[in-house]
């Protein structure tokens, strides 16, 4: 499946679409504040457009967006519609057998769904009552759950796409359809998590604060932006003070990894920042 197949198999079940970057183009497509294209080192999943009011389910827009050039498909989470109103929630697994784990953790089992294969895991995709307002918050699953969730004005990449690695994006069974949010699940969405979120170890540090921001600014990243956003932050931030004290750097630290960076995927994201401006 190409992108522009998964494009078309998206729309004619109902998901709304938008083009995003490709990795096989020359330099990142994708657009976004703070996001520069000719530094991307997140290749393959930035929206070319602005998805939450450019997504659509018309095929001849798509065919005109994503046709004829590389781009990936993404799926605006936000703008889906399932039966009587429903919302789309998509549970992103960081490993095979993630959610399967997570349910049993929680005494159930895991309940089948559509599913589309990623690089590293899957996405499974579920239905949510149309009263309930979820986030991108895991709430009681934090902590027993490798991963993240998309809803609202959340997106993620659609079958078709190529991943960075040169990996597929494919669906498991395109005759599977979305289930229903299994109870156990949104009951852990919508609870409180157990222990206070690490978002909380920037705020204690003493950041200057002229710095301050660009810490907030970190903490605002989705999965498709968090190296993009940190090595923008980390060279404002040696912009200001040409070399920031270590509480600065440990400020950006935590903040990559509250939202998903490992320490040695955000160390390297603040030294190539730091010789990015060194050289200029």
């Amino acid at each position: 499946m190409t992108p522009l197949e998964g494009a078309l198999w998206l729309i004619r079940h109902g998901f709304p679409v938008f083009p995003c970057d490709h990795p096989g183009t020359e330099r990142c497509s994708g657009i976004g504040r703070g996001h520069d294209p000719a530094t991307c080192t997140d290749r393959g999943k930035h929206p070319c457009v602005p998805f939450t009011r450019a997504h659509t389910l018309d095929n001849d827009q798509m065919q005109s967006s994503i046709g004829g050039r590389l781009r990936n498909v993404g799926v605006a989470v936000g703008g889906c519609a399932g039966p009587d109103g429903a919302r789309l929630l998509v549970v992103d697994s960081d490993r095979p057998g993630a959610i399967e784990d997570a349910a049993e953790a929680f005494g159930h089992r895991h309940t089948p769904t559509m599913r589309v294969t990623t690089a590293k895991g899957h996405h499974d995709y579920y239905w949510a009552p149309a009263s309930t307002r979820l986030g991108n918050g895991l709430g009681a699953l934090r902590g027993k759950f490798d991963g993240d969730v998309r809803s609202g004005n959340g997106y993620v990449i659609g079958p078709g796409s190529v991943h960075a690695t040169g990996v597929v994006y494919e669906l498991a069974d395109p005759e599977q359809p979305p289930a229903v949010v299994p109870a156990w699940l949104l009951a852990a969405l919508l609870a409180a998590p157990a222990h206070p979120a690490p978002a909380a170890a920037p705020t204690a540090r003493k950041t200057p604060g002229r710095l301050a921001p660009l810490v907030r600014f970190v903490l605002e990243s989705q999965s498709g932006d968090r190296n993009n956003r940190l090595y923008w932050a980390a060279c404002r931030a040696f912009e200001q003070d040409g070399n920031p004290a270590p509480n600065v750097a440990g400020a950006l630290l935590d903040a990559a990894a509250h939202v998903g960076l490992t320490e040695a995927e955000a160390r390297q994201t603040i030294t190539s920042a730091y010789r990015s401006r060194a050289t200029r």
